[in-house]
């Protein structure tokens, strides 16, 4: 079991995730999203990696308007 802090709540999950396997956990697989990791901003290509125990999200959902 792993703990990780999500945009500021603490979330357990059962097992190690990849990245991706979490935003498609979180229903943002599809979405375009910005997202830093322990206060470091990751680029889409830094996307495929695993999380660890306490590791720390924040997770922007990007949205076009005006």
């Amino acid at each position: 079991m792993i703990t990780l802090k999500i945009n500021g709540d603490s979330r357990e999950f059962d097992h190690p995730l990849t990245l991706p396997a979490l935003l498609e956990s979180l229903g943002l697989g599809k979405k375009p999203v910005v997202i830093e990791l322990n206060e470091t901003a990751l680029s889409p290509s830094e996307f495929e990696q695993s999380l660890s125990d306490g590791d720390c999200l924040e997770i922007i959902v990007i949205a076009a308007g005006g």
